[in-house]
């Protein structure tokens, strides 16, 4: 457990240090040597992550057939996929709406107030989402 949480950390304090230190070098990077890098981040991490998974399910599971039950497992699993993916749609919602918003009012100011409510509506996506998690969590 704590060789994959400190090779995890590692693997991510050397992505970020590659990334600052391409952003410092005053020269145009290649972009093959970019994909090149990121499929070498990509593959360590999917391998951790396969491994992790490996290595930690069966114990979890063995852990949950002892315990109260795989009911209010589920339920967690349902409130962490409800609010995730409606905050993933809703981050999708006003990406989409704020860009086209922001076009249209640099082309006529007095479209400012419909704009936001568009991009409101948008992010009422996540509230949905949010309100969900909570009747989820009122019958576990």
């Amino acid at each position: 457990m704590k060789g994959i949480l400190v090779s995890s950390i590692m693997l991510v304090a050397l992505t970020i240090l590659t990334g600052v230190y391409l952003l410092y070098q005053k020269k145009t990077t290649d972009k093959r040597k970019m994909q090149r890098i990121l499929r070498v981040n990509l593959f360590v991490f999917l391998t951790m992550m396969i491994l992790s998974v490996s290595l930690f399910v069966p114990n979890i599971a063995h852990a949950v057939a002892e315990g109260e039950g795989s009911a209010s497992g589920l339920g967690f699993v349902a409130v962490a996929l409800s609010t995730g993916l409606a905050t993933l749609g809703a981050g999708y919602a006003v990406g989409a709406v704020g860009s086209a918003a922001l076009g249209a009012v640099s082309e006529d100011p007095g479209i400012l107030g419909k704009t936001l409510i568009f991009v409101g509506l948008a992010e009422g996506i996540a509230i949905y989402g949010l309100i969900i998690s909570i009747l989820i969590l009122g019958r576990i």
